[in-house]
């Protein structure tokens, strides 16, 4: 019994603020972002409405996630998961889908971001061991990135998929860190709850695997990682078999008209949408765009969505963030846990840059690697740690670049709140 309290006293160490600075941490972002999600949810119907089931807003689809849990081929296992986020906002709500029920949504949302948060706090401050002062600066600019700022009051895939990234994250640079290895149950609780939500995720949970000490040196510590991973991904495909009734061939049908929908979208340059979407968007709103939408039985409402950058500030600032992140990497190439973090990232990369697949809407899947961003920041300034000038040259280009992204994220909400004073009230 001792043994199963001390785990569970870990678990909540691991997952909720364990410190008086990281209560206060999360204190603050739970109280800005709930006052946003709350005047949203009280006084709008986007979050939820019940005749819109997606593309109110940046193509998020709330009300088909939430009564269905999205389309199985992407999202095996989300089902589940939402049946319960569904029923426990109806239980608050008394039944009824109306604003309370949107600020229970709202409410959810906000705090996983919110631990979202927290997770790469820890993360810069226990495995990476930065100063105060510098996690505190990478923690406040990360925490106004555009899609923190939007899946705070959203309830999608992408909200909780952050944080379970962020959190396993952490939770293998820990293992990683005391020179552990992954133990089956955890691995196969992140492969059914990260891939559950959204599949091309499931590959990122064992790259930490890949990683542990003298793995390809010991056959037997590489035939526990075999087994190890066998397991998780036996206990994965059985669970995807159960959800459709063992019609794997749907799998592969359904799989190939997503990838047609989404991949052939010829109407902006490529390379404009990998800036603008992909590693923009994601980070620094640009300006947005109205769509004529329509439910197809009859309703007809707009749609929001976001635009190509137009200002060359817009493109400089995403350009020195690629810079500092290729900077980071290249300096760390050697680290393990840097590794870890880019080889996670390049897997999106390979998804929607090199194969398109939604890349004209790639804006919202920050939320699949957002946390990488600010991780890597860290590993950069951990590197340079012992050169003042090189240090203090960080400190203000990424003050610099805190400042112009609040700025802006600030004055794009402003006519987000337009939006939804003109169309949803």
């Amino acid at each position: 019994m001792s043994f199963i309290k001390t785990k569970f006293i870990h678990f909540l160490r691991l997952v909720f603020p364990s410190s008086y600075t990281e209560l206060a941490i999360f204190l603050f972002f739970v109280t800005c972002y709930g006052i946003l999600g709350s005047y949203i949810a009280i006084h709008y119907r986007i979050i939820f409405d019940n005749r819109i089931p997606w593309d109110a807003y940046f193509s998020f689809d709330n009300k088909s996630i939430l009564m269905t849990g999205g389309s199985f081929e992407r999202h095996p296992l989300s089902y589940y998961f939402f049946n319960w986020v569904r029923e426990f906002s109806l239980f608050i709500s008394g039944g009824k889908m109306d604003s309370t029920f949107r600020l229970t949504l709202a409410w959810l949302s906000n705090i996983i971001i919110s631990l979202n948060i927290i997770q790469v706090y820890k993360y810069v401050r226990n495995i990476i061991r930065l100063p105060f002062n510098l996690s505190l600066l990478i923690i406040l600019f990360f925490g106004v990135f555009s899609t923190n700022i939007l899946l705070s009051f959203t309830p999608e895939n992408f909200t909780y998929t952050l944080f379970l990234l962020s959190l396993y994250n952490y939770y293998a640079a820990i293992k990683l860190k005391k020179e552990e290895k992954t133990p089956a149950l955890a691995l196969s609780l992140a492969a059914i709850s990260i891939g559950g939500l959204t599949i091309t995720n499931f590959v990122k949970v064992f790259i930490p695997v890949l990683f542990e000490k003298n793995l390809f040196k010991n056959w037997k510590k590489l035939g526990s990682a075999a087994l190890r991973v066998s397991i998780a991904a036996i206990c994965y495909i059985l669970l995807y078999l159960n959800r459709i009734d063992f019609k794997y061939e749907t799998i592969f049908s359904k799989t190939n008209q997503q990838y047609e929908k989404f991949s052939n979208v010829e109407t902006m340059p490529t390379w404009d949408m990998i800036l603008s979407f992909f590693f923009g968007g994601n980070i620094l709103f640009p300006s947005f765009i109205l769509s004529d939408k329509h439910n197809m039985q009859g309703f007809a409402f707009k749609g929001l969505y976001m635009d190509l950058y137009s200002s060359v500030f817009s493109y400089l600032f995403i350009g020195i963030i690629l810079i500092l992140i290729s900077w980071s990497y290249l300096k760390n190439f050697k680290n393990k846990w840097v590794q870890v973090i880019m080889i996670s990232f390049f897997i999106d990369i390979v998804i929607h840059c090199m194969m398109r697949f939604g890349l004209h809407t790639s804006y919202i899947y920050g939320g699949h690697f957002v946390f990488v961003y600010p991780l890597m920041l860290g590993w950069l300034f951990y590197a340079y740690a012992g050169s003042a000038k090189i240090l203090s040259f960080l400190t203000v280009t990424v003050s610099i670049l805190f400042v112009y992204l609040l700025a802006n994220n600030w004055f794009r909400m402003s006519e987000f709140f337009w939006f939804m004073e003109t169309y949803y009230q």
